[in-house]
C-alpha cells in the first residue's frame, strides 16, 4: 500500500501570517472583485473575511486589497500591487515546495510496502 504525501506550507512571524486559507481568500477576491463575493463562495461571513484580511495587513506591514465603497456598481475589492505579489509568490512557491517533496517521498519511500 503506497503512502500519500500530504504536507502543508505558511508563513510565520510570531504566530501565522500567510498560507492556503489566505491566499484562496485573495484569489478569490481578486477573480471576483469583490470580498464579499469570496467570502461567500468560500462559506465564510463577510465579517470573518474582513477580520481574516485586517489581521493579515496588520501582521505583514502592508494592505493586502484595495476597497471601493459604494458608487454605482455597488463597489468592491481588488488586490494592492503587494498583496497581488505575495498571492503570487506564494503559490508559485508552494507549487515548487511540493514539486520538490514529490522527489524527496519518491526517492526515500516509493520502495517500501508494509
Amino acid at each position: 500500500m503506497p503512502f500519500k504525501l500530504r504536507s502543508k506550507i505558511w508563513l510565520e512571524d510570531q504566530g501565522k501570517v500567510f498560507g492556503d486559507g489566505p491566499c484562496d481568500l485573495l484569489q478569490r477576491v481578486d477573480r471576483l472583485g469583490s470580498l464579499r463575493k469570496a467570502a461567500g463562495e468560500m462559506k465564510m461571513s463577510y465579517h470573518q473575511a474582513w477580520n481574516l484580511i485586517k489581521m493579515l495587513e496588520d501582521n505583514l506591514g502592508f494592505a493586502l486589497i484595495e476597497r471601493q465603497v459604494g458608487g454605482p456598481r455597488g463597489g468592491g475589492s481588488s488586490l494592492t500591487g503587494k498583496g497581488k505579489i505575495l498571492m503570487l509568490r506564494y503559490l508559485e512557491f508552494r507549487n515548487k515546495a511540493n514539486e520538490n517533496l514529490q522527489i524527496l517521498y519518491d526517492q526515500y519511500f516509493c520502495d517500501l510496502s508494509l
